[in-house]
């Protein structure tokens, strides 16, 4: 976790020096050339994977300055469209533009997977729930633990943790589902995948930019395992519930439990998202995010395109969870 503190204490740091402006520097310009040119370069020295995402950077630098300098210098509208289409060219989550009047995003990075997702189905299980800070729980066909986390922003406690497992004690195995969990505060995902550890694991490797160019990273180091809720310890199964909109956050935690003791990942590829953001300022004060530290898994390969899970389940059924049935069959069989 000292590690990880580092991490989320560095892409803070960067954030606030960067994005800290004097009375006399706030002299917004408009003009749709600088603004363009500015994003362009934020981008292309800044942003952590411009070469994965395969998109010729270089060549959309003067396609979308021509684009620029055709445009009226009073059309903040056509300005924020302009710059949110070069952006979601790199099919990121992590990459947005925010202003006053709206803010940027990209779906091309799921629209092409199935859902895996059906509230009114997951309905069908979680009945007579309770909810232990952000974790709604409950007990499926009375001998399968079922806790359903919706954002990784909401927190929880070890005494959560307790309560949840102690409710779960006679069960023969839980399921956890982040189906449709858009991410959120990182050290989350380390503090509840931590009961499932018997022992502090490398989890993943981090790195940062350290220089302009596509290629300037710090050296890879270490992410471990979290142990600090060690008074609730879970030994028996447990199957993570996984689909395309899993993402950022969400992402970390599944790579994480992928490592764990007696745990399984079941649904759909995670959404990925495995670089943190950081915001600067463009010449017009709008702000742009993007990734700037790379994650990798244990084996040191990037998690930023999505984690496979290790059963692959579709959901077809129009009267049952899919997903939902086969982590039950799982754990009846484990």
């Amino acid at each position: 976790m000292k590690r990880l503190k580092h991490i989320i204490c560095f892409v803070a740091c960067v954030a606030m020096l960067t994005g800290c402006h004097s009375r006399e520097e706030m002299a917004y310009s408009m003009d749709p050339v600088e603004n363009v040119e500015a994003l362009w370069q934020i981008i292309d020295t800044k942003y952590c994977y411009v070469e994965e995402k395969g998109v010729d950077w270089d060549a959309i630098h003067g396609v979308y300055l021509t684009k620029a300098a055709t445009m009226a210098k009073d059309d903040q509208l056509a300005l924020f469209d302009l710059c949110a289409e070069m952006l979601n060219l790199l099919q990121d989550g992590h990459v947005n533009l925010y202003s006053a009047f709206d803010r940027s995003y990209c779906t091309s990075w799921y629209d092409s997977y199935p859902t895996n997702f059906d509230s009114r189905l997951q309905g069908l299980y979680l009945k007579d729930y309770r909810i232990a800070g952000g974790l709604y729980y409950c007990t499926i066909n009375d001998s399968i633990g079922y806790i359903y986390y919706s954002s990784f922003s909401s927190s929880f406690s070890a005494s959560n943790i307790y309560w949840i497992f102690t409710a779960f004690k006679d069960c023969k195995g839980l399921i956890i589902d982040v189906r449709n969990n858009g991410g959120g505060d990182l050290t989350n995902s380390y503090k509840l995948s931590s009961p499932f550890f018997t022992e502090n694991r490398v989890v993943g490797y981090w790195q940062h930019k350290t220089g302009p160019g596509h290629h300037d990273f710090s050296k890879m180091e270490e992410l471990r395992s979290d142990t600090s809720l060690i008074a609730s310890r879970w030994r028996r199964p447990v199957v993570v519930l996984s689909n395309r909109h899993s993402y950022s956050a969400t992402n970390t935690f599944i790579n994480i439990m992928r490592y764990a003791d007696n745990a399984k990942i079941v649904g759909g590829t995670s959404g990925g998202g495995g670089g943190m953001p950081l915001s600067y300022e463009l010449p017009c004060g709008w702000m742009v995010r993007f990734s700037s530290v790379r994650m990798y898994d244990a084996e040191q390969k990037d998690i930023e395109q999505g984690i496979e899970p290790d059963v692959a389940v579709e959901m077809k059924s129009q009267d049952k969870d899919d997903i939902i049935e086969k982590a039950i069959e799982m754990i009846y069989n484990w």
